[in-house]
């Protein structure tokens, strides 16, 4: 798979195809792939991770972070990658909602691709392979239907108007005082040559 280019990150897809090459680069060199924002703003694209998301508190703490990231940098368009546990209902079955997805017997290592525009949301299901010893093979076809609207803590990130420049400028002070690192500039993971 070829490196989408920063310069060339214009829109929703070109953010959904670069998100998607960051996962496949993550789980080939690390195994994992951190929660991860991708957004461009007016500044070009930039990149957003935690440290770590150990409990519910730092999730939502990551969420809340995450939107403040879109308000700081104006960001036109977003994509949230992040690797779960899903599980799916057959027509046959009905559907148990009291089960979480991580503990179900048949559920399925997947990476999430939540985009936003303002002109609409897109989504990617990406099921995870992995080989015998547990290392990423690569993706599967995804099986999942898609969704009308996303939903959850990590959806609905970019806010519902344009942000002035005052606005900017308190979004960016919150995540000072919040001890938020900066935003990566760029989104596009340096590959070794033999990668490309």
């Amino acid at each position: 798979m070829l490196p989408v280019q920063p310069s060339k990150l214009e829109t929703p897809d070109d953010l959904l195809a670069q998100a998607e090459h960051y996962a496949n680069y993550s789980l080939r060199n690390m195994g994992r792939m951190p929660p991860t924002l991708f957004l461009v703003g007016p500044d070009g694209p930039l990149m957003f991770m935690p440290e770590s998301l150990p409990d519910d508190g730092a999730k939502n703490d990551f969420a809340t972070n995450a939107r403040l990231m879109c308000i700081a940098h104006a960001a036109t368009s977003v994509v949230m990658a992040l690797e779960a546990w899903a599980k799916f209902a057959t027509p046959e079955e009905k559907f148990d909602e009291t089960e979480p997805p991580s503990e179900a017997l048949d559920r399925r290592e997947m990476i999430v691709l939540m985009g936003e525009s303002h002109s609409g949301q897109k989504q990617k299901f990406l099921p995870i392979i992995r080989s015998g010893n547990g290392k990423f093979f690569g993706f599967g076809e995804s099986e999942a239907p898609t969704m009308d609207e996303m939903k959850g803590r990590f959806a609905q990130l970019l806010p519902t108007k344009a942000p002035d420049t005052a606005m900017r400028e308190l979004a960016l002070t919150m995540l000072k005082v919040k001890g938020v690192g900066r935003a990566v500039p760029g989104a596009a993971p340096r590959l070794p040559r033999s990668r490309r």
